[in-house]
């Protein structure tokens, strides 16, 4: 067996790679420089940890948040992986501790934030560590165009030319100017062996909604996913802590997080999501780049994200188990107006600001798709795929209908009142509502007064969302939000091109929904006492409950029910160092009470060797007192028994070698022993 398949067995529990792992495991486990573009949930982290195990000398990874790197080096530590992590979060002792197997050149990897690079000493400490590779987690952060910009990943190339030392950069969102910035930063424009792996995300199901009382859409939405861990995005502080206390009366263990709270206040919230089942995250987007759960089963947004990006990356937060996840996206025209007013608003350059708008088109596009919304997003990221079946429109095709007589109308009715009016207005001029405001600028003459009757306001008010969604007009911010028409609604108003609008189905339900189950009815009881065993366990270790087993690993045990050690070694997600902690207590929470098995058995659980243990074990019972039942009493340690089970010795020269086999032994069970090896070849 390979070496890396040997590791990616014993140390992490998986008996293969995920698609596009291998060959990126391969190239920077050859030393060769690599930016790797793969979906969150698509396993990245394990593209650089394995290579660190199978290379010689540290693995530096650079990572930008305390609670990514302190979670991730948690993991690989329950797993048996050499790893610690300098941070400004350490204690003295742990700090200690890591300075200790620097030296003792024991560490393979090596977690710290960017922003350590700027430390005068840090480049000495790493040359005296022995680093021979640099790894670069969230590697968009080092681009002006990515959504999350950090100036001190601009010192990551120095770093590189400095230790003389390849380097491999990770990230999930990374359009192609993000792409090529990440090459001139981090490769010196020389371009790495790159992996564009695919964006997709088929676990994780698509859907928006048009607001209607976000509220109530974010209480059901929630009730029926009742007792699973989610996130719920807002746009302001204020809304966070509202709809927490919404959340907490209805029931749900909640907690709202923003960055108006105290330091420790946000630390006590990011430990409880950590370490809690079933806990629920109002938050802004402050929260959740550092946050490393990987069975976040549900995200949703109470309002628009303000890029295709950052959308995609906060979705890109549940599921990352590669178990089924949900996410809602809540939108309305006040979002949009909202978002269009922050870009106009900004800073940024002209041309980074018409970037962001294109950013924006696409967002809205997908929140008023038509058809798949994972083609259109995929789309974006320069992927093609069919119907995936798996998001709210392939589920209930939108109805359809010719928008563009309505849409010519509302586009006359913006001219005609001079561009200085918002949906409102511009509404009650369409439906012929003879408001004060109507009669005091004279708009009840103008030839566009009445002529939309036929529709309420409701209709007409998704009418101009869509308009919005579609660019049509924009926020004027210089005119308190106005709408204006842009270039691209010149050639519908000569009737050149058509528009096609979805007819909204707002439908309010006042049934409790049902709550979506992870497991069969049947395995359900099973996964609930799975996760009490889990959480008293994380519990007692002081660690998040993941770092035992995530939900994914528990769902296959309720499911498939091992009766035995090498049974439970099958699951994955359990390495050797797992199933030697854990195996045996969850064990029996499924089968009751198990046979005792001996430490050195339990190190062989699921591989090979184990059969070949057993049989061993079997012929030394049936041999100690010889053929004939006479001779003298012989015995076999349970560590010359592993010992044989794994070098498989098929000679009395091999056999004598293995400590605690004599002569004596040797002739009395060699020639069995044999026997079994070849057997089992």
């Amino acid at each position: 067996m390979p070496r890396d398949l040997d590791l990616l067995k014993t140390v992490f529990g998986f008996d293969e790679f995920r698609p596009g792992q291998a060959e990126i495991v391969e190239a920077v486990s050859r030393g060769q420089n690599t930016l790797a573009i793969m979906p969150t949930g698509g396993g990245k982290s394990l593209c650089f940890q394995l290579p660190a195990l199978i290379r010689d000398g540290v693995t530096v990874v650079i990572s930008p948040l305390i609670a990514l790197m302190r979670d991730q080096v948690r993991g690989l530590q329950a797993a048996g992986v050499a790893a610690g992590a300098l941070t400004s979060g350490n204690t003295q002792d742990e700090t200690d501790a890591v300075f200790d197997a620097l030296s003792r050149g024991e560490l393979k990897l090596l977690y710290m934030a960017p922003e350590r690079l700027a430390s005068g000493g840090t480049l000495n400490l790493l040359k005296r560590a022995g680093t021979t590779l640099i790894a670069v987690d969230e590697a968009h952060c080092v681009s002006q165009w990515g959504h999350d910009f950090r100036p001190d990943y601009l010192r990551i190339g120095e770093l590189r030319r400095a230790l003389d030392v390849p380097l491999a950069a990770f990230t999930a969102t990374a359009d192609e100017e993000t792409r090529a910035e990440i090459i001139q930063k981090l490769f010196d424009g020389e371009p790495p062996s790159s992996f564009l792996h695919g964006f997709d995300r088929p676990n994780i199901h698509l859907a928006f909604a048009a607001k209607d009382n976000p509220r109530s859409q974010i209480l059901n939405f929630a009730a029926a996913r009742k007792g699973q861990s989610g996130i719920v995005y807002s746009a302001t502080r204020a809304r966070t802590e509202t709809l927490a206390r919404a959340l907490a009366e209805a029931g749900h263990p909640t907690a709202h997080y923003h960055g108006g709270m105290g330091a420790e206040d946000r630390r006590g919230v990011e430990r409880r999501f950590q370490q809690e089942d079933g806990l629920i995250v109002v938050a802004t987007v402050a929260f959740g780049m550092g946050v490393d759960k990987p069975d976040i089963r549900w995200v949703a947004h109470s309002d628009l994200p303000k890029s295709i990006e950052s959308y995609y990356q906060e979705i890109g937060r549940a599921g990352r188990d590669g178990a089924p996840a949900d996410t809602l996206t809540l939108f309305g025209a006040d979002d949009i107006r909202l978002r269009r007013s922050q870009i106009d608003e900004g800073l940024a350059p002209p041309e980074r600001r018409a970037a962001d708008h294109g950013r924006l088109n696409t967002l809205l596009g997908l929140a008023e798709a038509h058809g798949c919304r994972r083609q259109q997003l995929l789309e974006y990221f320069g992927e093609t795929s069919d119907p995936c079946g798996n998001c709210d429109l392939c589920s209930a095709p939108p109805e359809l209908f010719d928008g563009t007589v309505d849409v010519m109308k509302a586009l006359s009715a913006i001219l005609r009142t001079g561009e200085y009016f918002g949906s409102g207005h511009l509404i009650d001029v369409l439906r012929g509502n003879l408001t004060d405001r109507v009669r005091e600028r004279g708009h009840d003459s103008l030839p566009t007064f009445g002529v939309g009757r036929d529709h309420d306001k409701r209709m007409w008010q998704a009418i101009f969302r869509q308009m919005l969604g579609l660019d049509l007009v924009r926020p004027d911010p210089e005119r308190h939000g106005a709408l204006r028409i842009t270039e691209k609604a010149h050639p519908v108003l000569r009737g050149e091109t058509g528009v096609e609008l979805r007819r909204d189905t707002l439908r309010t339900s006042s049934r409790r929904p049902a709550v979506k189950m992870m497991v069969s009815e049947e395995d359900a009881p099973l996964l609930s006492a799975l996760k009490a065993k889990r959480r008293a366990l994380a519990e007692t270790a002081r660690v998040p409950a993941y770092v035992v087993f995530n939900d994914k690993t528990l769902i296959e045990m309720a499911e498939k029910r091992p009766d035995c050690l090498d049974a439970m070694a099958q699951i994955n997600g359990i390495g050797a160092k797992k199933l030697e902690s854990y195996g045996r207590a969850f064990l029996e929470v499924i089968a009751g009470d198990t046979p005792d098995v001996h430490p050195q058995r339990r190190k062989l659980a699921g591989r090979a060797a184990g059969s070949i243990y057993d049989q061993i074990q079997q012929s030394v019972s049936d041999l100690a007192r010889g053929e004939d039942g006479i001779g003298k009493y012989l015995s076999v340690t349970a560590s010359t028994m592993r010992q044989i089970a794994e070098k498989k010795p098929t000679n009395m020269d091999d056999l004598i070698r293995i400590s605690g086999m004599t002569d004596q032994k040797a002739e009395r069970f060699g020639p069995a022993f044999f026997e079994i090896v070849l057997q089992e070849r």
